[in-house]
């Protein structure tokens, strides 16, 4: 005997529901780790970026001012070398400027 429903809805199962949620976690858990690492990648080719900025301006200072052998950020932000935010954003990376070089 056969059993007929009325109003028969189309709707996901318990099980279609399941298998949709872990493939959209496995999707997570492939993905965020990827994030992380371009995020970590980012941040250093900033860094060497901002090192070569300063080490740029260091170097242009130093063609036009023959005479000065001490460079610092003060320095390079006053003569117009550099900016402010530039000169902040190089010390929060750990760019120190000794014997006139930039390094981290």
């Amino acid at each position: 005997m056969k059993i007929k429903f009325k109003g028969h809805r189309s709707a996901f199962t318990l099980i279609e529901m399941t298998i949709v949620l872990f493939i959209i976690s496995l999707l997570i858990l492939i993905v965020i780790p990827n994030l992380t690492n371009q995020r970590n990648n980012a941040k250093t080719i900033h860094g060497t970026a901002m090192e070569s900025v300063i080490q740029t301006q260091i170097d242009s200072y130093l063609n036009e001012n023959t005479d000065d052998n001490n460079v610092t950020y003060g320095l390079l932000v006053n003569k117009g070398y550099l900016s402010e935010k530039q000169a902040r954003q190089a010390q929060k990376n750990g760019i120190r400027i000794v014997n006139n070089n930039a390094e981290k």
